[in-house]
């Protein structure tokens, strides 16, 4: 009689903690008006605002044949966020070495970031099958020339790279699911193994398009994870937050429906945004490059407010 009812209690106790996790995405503020900011498939948003005060977008980009084949990383520029200017192929993966490799036939560079820091630009990304990698502007302008900071190979062999500097000048490569390594100080190697950042209620952030980023006072960590909302796996950003880089982290929350491989930037005038790309059935589209501002709730949880 007491086993029976320890398993009601484990049960019901279990059944409570599903129901409230289904609940709570499904409760999750609807995405508000959104639409693309030009006509042209790109995946993985980045963007980045550079030390001449205007705005430069890349992306995954070689529709139709990207999750196979493509060029290497294009580049677009803005001075208000609406209106942008291609600024072409800035970097093509014939000018690498360890990239030019081909797995089957697979040689396609994915989830390009662009990044300003250090009077420079760097590009992070990463090869389907083949690792991450890092680029630097030798130029210090957003067309290049960029040069590989690791040629002899890839600096990890996962996926979906990108850059976090912190207030104190210390620069983390940030990959995958929430992996995490300080760089060096010149930004040509890890400091240090990488390590799984884990949010306090699930065994990840999510899995894949991890990004750091700070935001009043306390780290975010984004990933994206498809969910099981609206009758469909819904490609969602999710986050967890926490007072030191390492962690602990706290609860994971769903932040950015259909907003999965995002990443969040500060605009010319402090405002926060996140970007935006569409890569679920009900996305309002796909593939196609947007932002949307972001705030805080009373709670310090990030959620979208809409189009520029």
């Amino acid at each position: 009689m007491r086993t029976a009812k320890l398993i009601h209690r484990t049960w019901a106790a279990v059944s409570f903690c599903v129901i409230g996790a289904c609940a709570a995405l499904a409760d999750e503020t609807k995405l508000p008006p959104i639409a693309p900011l030009f006509d042209y498939p790109v995946r993985d948003t980045s963007i980045c605002i550079g030390g001449d005060g205007m705005y430069y977008l890349t992306g995954t980009t070689g529709y139709p044949t990207w999750w196979k084949t493509n060029e290497g990383i294009r580049v677009w520029k803005s001075a208000d966020l609406k209106t942008w200017a291609p600024l072409g192929l800035v970097w093509k993966i014939d000018e690498g070495t360890w990239q030019k490799v081909k797995h089957g036939d697979n040689r396609a560079l994915w989830a390009p970031e662009i990044h300003y820091l250090r009077g420079t630009f760097w590009l992070t990304f990463c090869m389907n099958f083949g690792g991450t990698g890092l680029l630097k502007s030798e130029s210090g302008k957003p067309e290049g020339p960029y040069v590989d900071v690791h040629p002899q190979g890839p600096l990890t062999g996962e996926i979906d790279a990108a850059l976090f500097a912190d207030d104190d000048g210390k620069v983390y490569f940030v990959h995958q699911n929430g992996k995490i390594a300080r760089m060096n100080d010149d930004m040509t190697e890890l400091a240090e193994k990488p390590r799984l950042l884990k949010p306090s209620n699930a065994d990840h952030v999510g899995f894949e398009g991890a990004f750091l980023c700070k935001i009043d006072g306390r780290y975010a960590l984004l990933c994206a994870e498809f969910n099981d909302r609206l009758g469909t796996k819904t490609y969602d950003c999710m986050i967890a937050t926490a007072e030191n880089v390492y962690g602990p982290y706290g609860p994971r929350y769903l932040a950015i429906p259909h907003g999965g491989h995002n990443m969040l930037f500060r605009d010319k005038a402090g405002q926060w945004w996140s970007t935006f790309f569409g890569n679920d059935p009900k996305a309002p589209f796909r593939e196609r490059p947007a932002i949307l501002r972001i705030a805080l709730d009373k709670d310090g949880r990030v959620h979208g407010e809409g189009n520029p």
